[in-house]
């Protein structure tokens, strides 16, 4: 399987037809057709279906798509690595990270490095923490930024300066919004949206004292922007970290913490025995400076 043809094949999943992808691939039509069918014989699966103008991706398809798209974002930052050097970093940092507030930690540091090195470049990845895992793992991320409590244990990471208040986000009218903060009798009562990450729901069933099953969850989030809406439109109340959705004065939504207070950390984390790229490595060191400056815990 030739790297070339996985870049062609993603071309024609992306534009949907054989034409438009060979115009921006400066083949012929009947070449470019010719490597896609003779890609389907070697992996002896159909990847398209053919009807029309228009060309969709079967079951099949969209499995190769994703490992292609892997493939070749590895290959690029490899290619892009052996072209840095010490007195011209170049390149590319991947981060991935859940929703959060401590993010700004990051973005300074990322923009600094930016900044210092006009040459670098940087991809962001939002996802929970399973799905930044999973990518960290596969070498798709140089770094995961993790809301705690995760399982860092098989990478090596750095807690971040930085504490998160846990709380409810509600709609401005509710008659929860005169409250200053709710306690888990309030909670309990209420129809929630919720996170699926399962680490959250220990760290919540230890604030309420009893089983998260107690809850009456409607629906679950993994990003909260999404959930945000829900709560607007009136399907409940979300469980969620403060500051990541905006709920200023006059706004449609309020936040209001949980009490007694619930808060987490953040910890950036890479793989065990990673070698870095020059770009990944400039970045790490301007975030840890910036930590020392702030006198932060570095593990």
């Amino acid at each position: 399987m030739e790297l070339r043809v996985l870049r062609y094949f993603l071309v024609v999943a992306r534009e949907e037809s054989i034409s438009r992808a060979a115009e921006l691939l400066h083949i012929t039509q009947p070449t470019l057709s010719r490597q896609i069918m003779e890609l389907e014989d070697e992996l002896g699966k159909k990847l398209f279906l053919r009807g029309g103008r228009r060309m969709t991706l079967t079951e099949d398809g969209v499995f190769l798509r994703g490992r292609a798209q892997e493939i070749v974002s590895l290959a690029d930052s490899t290619a892009e690595e052996f072209r840095s050097t010490e007195e011209d970093v170049s390149g590319e940092i991947r981060i991935g990270g859940g929703e959060s507030p401590g993010m700004r930690l990051i973005a300074a540091a990322a923009t600094e490095l930016v900044a210092a090195h006009p040459h670098v470049s940087c991809q962001f990845f939002s996802g929970n923490a399973a799905d930044v895992m999973d990518r960290l793992d596969k070498g798709l991320v140089d770094f995961g930024v993790f809301v705690e409590p995760a399982d860092l244990s098989r990478y090596e990471y750095v807690r971040l300066p930085t504490a998160e208040r846990w709380g409810v986000l509600m709609r401005a009218d509710s008659p929860l919004a005169a409250r200053a903060a709710l306690r888990p009798e309030d909670v309990t009562a209420l129809p929630l949206i919720c996170s699926r990450q399962a680490l959250v729901a220990n760290e919540i069933s230890g604030w309420m004292g009893q089983s998260f099953d107690r809850l009456n969850v409607i629906a679950t989030y993994n990003l909260l922007y999404n959930a945000s809406l829900l709560v607007e439109e009136g399907m409940g109340y979300a469980l969620c970290l403060e500051g990541i959705i905006r709920s200023d004065n006059g706004g449609p939504l309020c936040f209001r913490p949980l009490e007694p207070g619930l808060e987490v950390g953040l910890a950036i984390a890479w793989k065990k025995y990673q070698v870095f790229s020059r770009a990944a490595e400039k970045f790490l060191g301007i975030l840890q400076e910036n930590m020392r400056r702030r006198k932060a815990p570095v593990r």
